[in-house]
């Protein structure tokens, strides 16, 4: 009769092997808000990305839709229906991008950094600035926002936007622009929290003795220098669209991008003082450690000399010879720990005149 195989050959090794298909996650899924627009005004209704780019056609308008940590596969269900251009999208999907400016065609692509400040302990080590991605398609019929990141949430700007029909009538660049105006306040005030933490960690370090951890100030730099990666290198795209008339960018909202433009300079321009006054700080810090260690370098080398007194007598007292000064006056051992104490006195307080002691 034929063998039968043990039960370890039965446990499925091919089946562990194979990967398991993946279960594409719907679009709507992803879609954090879809509005049409039409002279200023939103339509009533709730529509699918592909029924609300029909309606914005079929009546003059165009289509706001919002977009949150979308995946390839929903991505790409966007792009097909928006015309999209496939590096832009792959570009899409990714986080932590670049900020920059594209052109395909009639498609205007534009990435920015968000930054978002963290509350935290200024004599510890933690995070200070947390990082995000706005990604903005716009297009003469359709405004595609993709934001990566739990911070800097777009719900508010659209209200805002929505408050002022006037400027929203100017199609999808009035989201354009609103999007990197919103993005350059948050610069703003993430800039002026980070400029208290110096100005509080500068007290700290010139208030006589007060102890500051150069770790903490170093920290401090480091989130510095990544919230000037994510702001510096939107100022290029911001000119690009504020004064490049080739760009099918309206020219009032070119006005608007300006301003932004012009806002945005000066926030940079703040981030590379706070560069700068770091840089400074941490060297106040270490000379104000070196002070510290001289001093208590003489404190030491003070107490030696006052300790060595009592050390020496004794040393020289200590010899095995029999004729020696004093040595069998009744008032010796007295008048020799008197001795030691005087010139230990004298000693402290020259020391303590001083500034030694």
């Amino acid at each position: 009769m034929p063998s039968i195989p043990p039960l370890s050959s039965f446990r499925g090794q091919g089946r562990a092997s194979t990967p398991r298909p993946r279960i594409p996650v719907p679009t709507a899924r992803a879609i954090v808000d879809c509005a049409v627009y039409v002279e200023g005004r939103r339509l009533p209704g709730r529509f699918t990305h592909d029924e609300a780019l029909a309606e914005a056609r079929s009546r003059g308008g165009f289509v706001w839709i919002g977009l949150h940590d979308p995946d390839q596969t929903q991505m790409a269900d966007i792009a097909s229906t928006f015309d999209l251009h496939p590096l832009a999208v792959d570009d899409a999907v990714k986080s932590h991008q670049r900020p920059k400016l594209e052109r395909y065609d009639d498609t205007l692509f534009l990435v920015l950094r968000t930054v978002s400040y963290v509350p935290h302990e200024m004599d510890g080590v933690s995070e200070i600035v947390e990082t995000g991605d706005i990604m903005v398609f716009t297009g003469t019929d359709f405004a595609v926002t993709v934001r990566h990141g739990e911070h800097s949430g777009l719900a508010g700007v659209r209200r805002e936007l929505e408050g002022r029909p006037e400027q929203l009538s100017h199609g999808p660049y009035a989201v354009l622009h609103m999007v990197a105006d919103h993005v350059v306040d948050s610069y703003i005030e993430v800039a002026t929290r980070v400029e208290n933490d110096i100005d509080e960690m500068e007290e700290q370090v010139f208030t006589p003795r007060n102890h500051v951890t150069i770790e903490s100030i170093y920290q401090l730099k480091r989130e510095v220098v990544e919230l000037r990666r994510a702001v510096n290198p939107l100022a290029a795209p911001l000119q690009f669209l504020a004064h490049k008339p080739d760009l099918p960018v309206p020219k009032e909202i070119r006005r608007y991008l300006r301003d932004v433009a012009d806002h945005h300079t000066a926030v940079a321009e703040r981030i590379s003082d706070f560069d700068e006054s770091l840089s400074e700080l941490v060297g106040a810090a270490l000379a104000k450690i070196s002070l510290q260690q001289n001093t208590d370098m003489r404190k030491i080398s003070a107490w030696v000399a006052i300790a060595a007194v009592p050390k020496m007598v004794a040393g020289i007292y200590g010899m095995n010879f029999e004729h020696m000064p004093e040595l069998k006056w009744t008032y010796g051992y007295g008048m020799v720990l008197l001795f030691i104490v005087t010139v230990c006195a004298g000693l402290f307080v020259t020391f303590r005149r001083n500034d030694w002691l």
